[in-house]
C-alpha cells in the first residue's frame, strides 16, 4: 500500500505541474492561477512527506525501495538531499526541542527567524546548482516566469506548510509536562482538517510516539487516543 500512495503522490504532482505549466496562464487577476498555485503548493507538502516515509521504512519493507522513493521525491522537492534529510530527521527524533535538535531553533521562537534557520540548515549549494541547471533547461520550452510561478514558488510556500503545521505549532516553547517524553504537541481538529492542512501531519505526538505508522494511518492513532492529553 505505501508504494501505491507514493506514486499516486508523485504522479499526480508531476501531472499537474505539466498541465500548470503548459495550459494555465499567468495572469495576476486570474482566479485559477492561484488556486492551481495552492493546489501544487499541497502537492509538494506530499512529497516531502513521502521522503519522509521514506526515511522511516515505511513505503516498502526493502530499504533499497524506500531509498529509491525518498531520493526521488526529495530532488523533485527542490533539490533537496534525501540523506541530508534523513540524517537530520533521525537527530530530530532522538533529541526533540533540543539544542542538538537540527529543526529546533533555541535561540529564538520568532517565527521567521526559526522559519529561516530551518530552511538554512537543509539547503545545500548542490541543490541551488541542480535547480539553477534544471531552470535553464526547461525555459528552452517554457516560460520562465510560469517556471517562477507554478514550478518555484510552491515549493516555498510547501516549506513554510511544513515548518508552521509540522515543526513550529507542535514543538514551540512552552514545553509543557503533557508533551512529554517528545516536546510536541498533537494538532486538534477534525481529521478532514488535519489532512488539508499537512497530510495528518500536524498528529505530531502521534508520530514520534508510533513513528513506525505511516502519515496515511495517523488519524487511527488519533482515534485510538494514545495522546491522552489533549
Amino acid at each position: 500500500m505505501g508504494v501505491l500512495v507514493a506514486i499516486l503522490i508523485i504522479l499526480t504532482w508531476l501531472i499537474h505541474l505539466t498541465y500548470s505549466l503548459v495550459f494555465v496562464s499567468v495572469s495576476y487577476t486570474s482566479v485559477w492561477m492561484y488556486l492551481h498555485v495552492i493546489i501544487q503548493a499541497y502537492l509538494y507538502t506530499g512529497l516531502f512527506i513521502t521522503g519522509h516515509d521514506a526515511m522511516h521504512g515505511l513505503i516498502a519493507r526493502k530499504r533499497s525501495v524506500n531509498t529509491v522513493f525518498g531520493w526521488i521525491s526529495s530532488m523533485l522537492f527542490a533539490g533537496l538531499s534525501y540523506s541530508r534529510l534523513r540524517r537530520n530527521h533521525y537527530l530530530h527524533h532522538q533529541f526533540p526541542g533540543t539544542e542538538k535538535d537540527p529543526d529546533f531553533f533555541v535561540k529564538s521562537q520568532n517565527f521567521f527567524a526559526w522559519w529561516f534557520i530551518f530552511l538554512k540548515r537543509y539547503a545545500t549549494i548542490g541543490q541551488f546548482l541542480f535547480m539553477a541547471i534544471v531552470f535553464n533547461i526547461l525555459k528552452i520550452w517554457i516560460d520562465p516566469l510560469s517556471l517562477v510561478i507554478f514550478w518555484m514558488l510552491p515549493a516555498v510556500i510547501a516549506t513554510f506548510q511544513l515548518f508552521f503545521v509540522g515543526t513550529f505549532l507542535p514543538h514551540r516553547k512552552p514545553h509543557e509536562e503533557y508533551m512529554v517524553p517528545h516536546k510536541a504537541r498533537s494538532q486538534k481538529g477534525p481529521h478532514w482538517w488535519a489532512m488539508m492542512s499537512c497530510y495528518f501531519f500536524g498528529y505530531h505526538w502521534e508520530h514520534h510516539e508510533e513513528p513506525q505508522v505511516p502519515w496515511w494511518k495517523l488519524y487511527k492513532l488519533k482515534d485510538e487516543g494514545i495522546f491522552k492529553h489533549d
